[in-house]
């Protein structure tokens, strides 16, 4: 009641609304933590389409080249790496990225990252990606991103284990 008495109804409105939306990104900071560390990208499928496809994603190489890509992701300052290998004839190749997790009210939530160049500035016009997760445990985290290939909607599922 000395709230109430010193501030009146729209400070303790405030106070209170104030809490409701910070335990709203508790989730998210969960999910950050436990996204925390490294990880292989172990299988990629897709779903929708019948066959194998050939796509380029995340404006960096062929889909089959992620397979088997290791990405870090360090949680207090929001950035990371993926390394794809020279397998399947990929370009051997290191990028930085800074990531989060994006909340939309009322959906579900969102693995959000840009790439960055050696100066780790923002790249494709500070555009960035932002893939739906569809589970996340200690062990395992399975991403998807929604696409149209010729066409025809379909799912990228993106598998990753961690090391």
């Amino acid at each position: 009641m000395a709230i109430k008495k010193m501030f009146g109804y729209p400070v303790l409105l405030s106070v209170l609304l104030l809490s409701a939306a910070c335990s709203a990104s508790k989730e998210g900071r969960t999910m950050k933590h436990t996204i925390d560390g490294a990880w292989t990208l172990q299988t990629i499928d897709v779903q929708g389409i019948n066959g194998k496809i050939s796509t380029t994603v995340f404006n960096e190489a062929n889909l089959n080249c992620f397979t088997g890509s290791t990405w870090t992701f360090i949680s207090n300052n929001s950035m990371g790496t993926y390394t794809l290998s020279t397998a399947a004839g990929c370009v051997a190749t290191t990028r930085n990225i800074r990531w989060s997790v994006y909340e939309p009210k009322g959906e579900v939530k969102r693995f959000q990252f840009k790439r960055l160049d050696d100066k780790k500035n923002p790249m494709d016009d500070n555009d960035g990606f932002r893939l739906s997760v569809a589970s996340l445990t200690d062990r395992s985290m399975q991403l998807k991103s929604a696409i149209t290939f010729e066409g025809r909607p379909a799912t990228i599922v993106y598998n990753f284990i961690k090391n």
